[in-house]
């Protein structure tokens, strides 16, 4: 299947509820055992469940609170009914045992896998997301949170195993392969995104580091979740991928960019390959069905898409 040619910006294409995007598991739904396995590790019953609903897995995610007071955010996922969701929970557990305080990220207190379950119990946060449309404060708090991950390969834990994020997902470099022809400039944003390969990829990225991935925690602390695809990239990947929502909300995104230290400096050339890769992605990922679990993920596959070709065109002078 292709795509037709579209007009730059996002105008046409429905926005994403933010926050109210997931259709999630609920509490008293989980099997009995799961349920006494969670409430075995807060030493009491559960008397509240706080459903979160942003993000777009079917995953269990709920605010859990016992008897005694204690609090802990509890993800989990079937191994038998939801298996690709339960085998990124899996990869969750590694990648964050191995990470441990080497990033701002929530604590996790205690996990369990058994042949039907994978179960995340971390520290539960008092918090925030950040706003949509984007603030200024806030996307100042999620870009130095980009700055403080991108850690240089010398400093990440021994044991912590990425690799490119280019060879984890092609579709970064040849997403515009499903792309119709008649797209306007096409065949200068596939030559973009084909030279990804090129860039450096010498440092850790989040790379799915998005508004409902982030908390804003009332202790001060800005913290990154769900580290299901941490790849290495380049030090301003995570950065871009957030200014992408920002010029789709309306920020002056050029300008931001300019006046951040570590963006300043960035050859033009080398975001706007990011931005072609990402346009190809997003475009490809749009055409697959949407899942029933999921209804808008392919509303926010193509949201982006339109946002970070927005952005590019306006870059390259491209009417």
């Amino acid at each position: 299947m292709t795509l037709t040619a579209a007009p730059v910006g996002t105008a046409g294409v429905p926005s994403v509820p933010h926050g109210h995007t997931a259709l999630r598991l609920e509490w008293q739904f989980l099997p009995k055992e799961l349920r006494a396995l969670v409430e075995d590790e807060l030493g009491s019953p559960v008397v509240r469940a706080e459903s979160r609903t942003s993000g777009f897995t079917p995953g269990f995610a709920s605010v859990l609170t016992a008897e005694s007071g204690a609090q802990v955010f509890v993800k989990a996922a079937s191994k038998i009914a939801q298996a690709a969701i339960a085998e990124s929970y899996d990869v969750e557990i590694r990648k964050v045992s191995a990470l441990a305080d080497a990033v701002p990220a929530p604590r996790l207190e205690w996990f369990s896998r058994d042949e039907s379950w994978v179960v995340l119990g971390y520290e539960s946060v008092p918090s925030r997301q950040p706003r949509r449309p984007w603030t200024p404060a806030d996307l100042t708090r999620a870009l130095d949170l980009a700055d403080e991950i991108a850690l240089p390969a010398d400093r990440m834990p021994a044991e912590l195993e990425v690799t490119p994020l280019v060879e984890d997902l092609p579709e970064l470099v040849a997403g515009w392969e499903v792309v119709d022809a008649d797209w306007p400039h096409r065949d200068e944003a596939a030559a973009l995104a084909a030279s990804l390969a090129s860039l450096s990829a010498d440092h850790l990225v989040h790379a799915d580091l998005r508004d409902d991935n982030i908390l804003l925690a009332a202790d001060g602390r800005t913290l990154a979740c769900d580290w299901n695809w941490p790849a290495l990239g380049t030090p301003w990947q995570d950065s871009v991928d957030l200014l992408i929502s920002a010029h789709g909300d309306g920020v002056d995104a050029e300008a931001v960019l300019r006046g951040r230290e570590r963006l300043a400096t960035v050859e033009p050339d080398h975001v706007d390959r990011w931005l072609s890769g990402v346009t190809g992605f997003m475009l490809a990922a749009s055409q697959r069905p949407v899942p029933p679990t999921s209804p808008y993920l392919r509303i926010h596959n193509r949201w982006t898409a339109e946002a970070a070709w927005s952005w590019l065109a306006q870059r390259r002078g491209w009417a």
